[in-house]
């Protein structure tokens, strides 16, 4: 545990809420402790809200000047709107609303709100289960029973919790369009279709939390479900342009089906806080039916003896990040296969409209090659998080006291350590390849080009340096100053944040250079440069053994 959170415990702990302190004996109102609770997790949570409040509504607001930019008048708007009837295109975005007048605000709630109605839903799965599963999970919920403080007033204090920061982060966004000049009832409707998405997955992660003792099967739980509404969304979308009975099933297509600055109807937002009262109220039934700390699914037992493979540490690190590694490899390779099919429309688009080019960070050359390379530099964006966050999983097995358990078998510090980073690097290789793959499929079935798959595969790997300059930050934090781990994803927003619109913004060069992405040559349309390749192996070769050597000079810290 750390200092912080220790500290942050004790002054709960030592704060009784305000009626029990006047009467001065228990209380025992259900709803009791329940402000203390929240005013608790606000605090906790404060950096890491700042984070998703810069990243969401920072986007939002780089955004709608950089489309500006990209297409700067009907003619070009058009052309982008033709691009919107490619099932790939739908798939990846939304509805098609507005196609025939395209303008600046249709585009915006066509291309933008797809990922920001995401975001908020991934930001609120782990923000419910951090604050409910994770801290039934570590004991601490018990520990606060043991206060007065009401039975439903942890998970009621968690739930208002992440109310209030998608609200936040609702009325940011809503603050950002209008300050770009957009309409201000659509900007208003597109905040408010922020934080209803958001509060949606809230309530569904509260449901899976009832469902699984653990925090991890949780949020894999509640990320299915985002999927699926994804997929449903996607297909639906496909089948019927604007809409069929298919993306009804989603409350991705609720909030896009309110049809942002075309022909905007406030109705589908209730089917939102419709679902998330209905979850709700399932979950506090649920919750009726367990006891603290399990959850309504039994625990299957394990082996009573482990197989040789998973009494190795890098046995052990593969069969913990299984789960992690197949999802985030299937997504690749489905993105990848996305991306490569729009090659054939990209071509004719950007003949059209030559400012596309800086948008997607197009330059000269082959432009079949020149719109491959940019795509990949995306994909990367996902190997990259996946590295980060593979390697912090090694903050939470430590925290949960697990890393100690390992230890314990007489393993070194170092040697768990760097059989689980290195598991991670593996894996990373693995899914640059499968990258380059997809999007070479989706190219060669676009184009026709017989040896996309394989060039792609091969500029996919130039990138594996910037990915372990990410991952050996993440391990540098993690072995020097734990506490502060999670701020390699500081890292990962600014590679993203560069990659996006960091052309587009004419961020100085010094800025964009401490992107490792942007550093890499952009293979196949450049060589691949060795200086550039060999020094970010360097520095990533550097910062890995920091944070190995970090890891053996500090205590191990478990909750």
């Amino acid at each position: 545990m750390t200092a912080t959170t220790v500290t942050d415990h004790r002054h709960a702990a030592h704060r009784a809420p305000r009626g029990q302190r006047r009467g001065g004996t228990s209380v025992r109102e259900p709803w009791a402790g329940t402000g203390d609770l929240l005013r608790l997790a606000l605090r906790r949570d404060r950096v890491r809200i700042l984070i998703w409040f810069v990243a969401i509504v920072g986007t939002v607001a780089a955004t709608v000047p950089a489309l500006e930019v990209a297409y700067p008048d009907e003619a070009a708007r058009q052309a982008r709107a033709a691009l919107l009837t490619n099932p790939s295109a739908v798939m990846m975005t939304g509805p098609a609303f507005g196609l025939e007048d395209y303008t600046l605000g249709a585009m915006v709630a066509n291309e933008l709100s797809l990922s920001l109605f995401v975001a908020v839903a991934v930001m609120s799965i782990l923000l419910t289960v951090r604050h409910t599963r994770s801290e039934e999970e570590s004991g601490r919920t018990e520990l606060l029973r043991g206060l007065p403080v009401g039975h439903y007033a942890p998970a009621t204090a968690a739930l208002v919790h992440v109310a209030a920061v998608n609200a936040v982060i609702g009325a940011g966004t809503a603050l950002a369009l209008l300050g770009s000049g957009l309409a201000a009832a659509s900007s208003l409707a597109m905040g408010l279709a922020t934080a209803v998405t958001g509060l949606v997955f809230g309530a569904v992660a509260s449901v899976t939390t009832q469902v699984t003792a653990h925090a991890r099967a949780a949020t894999g739980m509640a990320m299915v479900v985002l999927a699926a509404a994804f997929l449903a969304r996607g297909v639906g979308d496909v089948i019927d342009a604007q809409g069929s009975w298919l993306s009804w099933l989603s409350p991705l297509a609720w909030a896009q089906q309110t049809r942002l600055f075309v022909d905007l109807r406030w109705w589908p937002l209730g089917l939102s806080l419709a679902l998330t009262v209905v979850l709700l109220a399932v979950s506090v039934r649920l919750a009726r039916h367990r006891d603290l700390g399990a959850g309504l699914r039994p625990e299957r037992g394990g082996r009573a003896v482990a197989s040789r493979g998973l009494l190795s540490g890098p046995g052990l690190a593969l069969r913990l990040l299984r789960g992690t590694i197949i999802g985030w490899a299937i997504g690749l390779v489905l993105m990848g296969i996305t991306f490569g099919s729009l090659a054939n429309s990209l071509e004719d688009m950007l003949a059209e409209v030559p400012d596309l080019g800086a948008w997607i960070g197009i330059g000269s050359g082959d432009l079949i090659d020149a719109f491959a390379a940019a795509m990949l530099s995306y994909l990367i964006f996902g190997v990259g998080a996946f590295a980060v966050g593979a390697v912090l999983r090694l903050r939470t097995e430590e925290e949960a006291g697990r890393g100690e358990g390992v230890l314990a078998t007489g393993a070194s510090r170092l040697g768990w350590v760097a059989s689980w980073f290195g598991v991670v690097m593996v894996a990373a290789i693995v899914m640059l390849v499968l990258s380059g793959f997809g999007l070479g499929l989706g190219v060669q079935a676009a184009t026709g080009s017989a040896d996309a798959t394989v060039r792609l595969v091969g500029a996919a790997l130039a990138y594996l340096p910037a990915v372990l300059v990410m991952a050996g930050l993440a391990l540098a934090l993690f072995g020097l100053v734990p506490a502060f781990a999670g701020l390699a994803w500081a890292g990962v927003a600014w590679v993203v944040f560069v990659g996006w619109v960091g052309a587009l913004l004419n961020l100085p060069g010094v800025l964009v250079g401490l992107s490792p992405v942007d550093r890499t040559p952009t293979v196949p349309v450049e060589a691949a440069d060795a200086g550039p390749l060999l020094a970010l192996t360097a520095i990533g070769a550097v910062l890995t053994v920091a944070g190995l050597l970090g890891v053996r000079r500090r205590d191990i810290r478990s909750n």
